[in-house]
């Protein structure tokens, strides 16, 4: 089975406090700095799947955070920052339409609500994501940081916490403007804490297209798989979190995938930091 990294939906999915169905207390806050590496690639997944004109390697900082607006409403934002990277060409024989190139740059930046819908053994809560257009795109090398367009993010989150277990979920859809297709997005993930202070966690991330768009990007963009059209993923992982105290603890998680399209074949690795007060 082939590793896979998320260009589109992992960044989201990184610890057990943030994301999940449980809302923040009034006042409360949580935030998450993050670090995910994926390391140089040229495998790209299709049907039939293709390589990249360059070797790639896209890196970002994650600053995350949540603030309990009221004890039912939860503010969240998201704001990545790209690291990516143009190489090396894969066929030398062939001629290039990138050049090589290394950018920072921001990503897109989310903001989004979560408000509870049901409190008792089984929690429920309704969240709506936006994603802003945020990203750039850079000519010469091909790179993208994010998609050229807004995405609205509409999903239910159910969870219900067992003691030292826990399992939690969410459904929905990332709708996108400007030719872009949209997607039906799912996540699962079961929680154990089998160490005091120490958590380990097993997650499904599913994301699948409704090829509903025909947006029209450039030719050395394409190349590089950067952000481009009709992106899915079925992936699976391994998330491990060490709290350090009742208010800052450790995180790190591995990604590997089922199948994809038009995302990378390469595992992706996360480690941060977060805090709650």
């Amino acid at each position: 089975m082939r590793n896979i990294t998320l260009l589109t939906a992992l960044l989201f999915t990184a610890t057990l406090f943030s994301q999940g169905a449980w809302t923040k207390s009034k006042n409360e806050v949580y935030t998450q700095l993050s670090y995910y590496s994926i390391g140089g690639y040229s495998g790209i997944y299709g049907d039939p799947g293709y390589q990249s004109e360059r070797k790639l390697t896209d890196n970002t900082l994650q600053l995350y955070a949540e603030y309990g607006v009221s004890d039912k409403t939860t503010f969240v934002f998201s704001l990545p920052i790209k690291m990516i990277k143009a190489e090396g060409l894969v066929d030398s024989a062939t001629s290039p339409l990138t050049a090589e190139g290394s950018e920072t740059a921001l990503g897109n930046i989310t903001i989004g609500i979560k408000h509870s819908l049901l409190q008792s053994a089984w929690v429920v809560s309704g969240q709506l994501n936006i994603g802003l257009k945020t990203g750039s795109f850079f000519e010469e090398s091909g790179l993208r940081s994010g998609y050229d367009t807004y995405t609205l993010s509409p999903k239910i989150n159910v969870g219900r916490s067992f003691g030292r277990f826990y399992a939690q979920g969410s459904t929905g859809v990332d709708v996108r403007f400007n030719d872009y297709s949209s997607s039906y997005v799912l996540d699962a993930e079961l929680g154990a804490k089998p160490f005091n202070r120490f958590w380990t966690i097993g997650f499904f991330n599913l994301s699948s297209s409704f090829e509903n768009g025909e947006v029209i990007l450039p030719a050395n963009n394409l190349v590089t798989g950067f952000y481009v059209n009709d992106q899915e993923y079925a992936a699976y992982g391994l998330k491990f979190i060490f709290e350090a105290t009742d208010k800052i603890g450790v995180l790190a998680n591995y990604t590997t995938a089922i199948s994809g399209n038009n995302v990378p074949r390469r595992a992706v690795f996360g480690f941060g930091l977060y805090g709650k007060f």
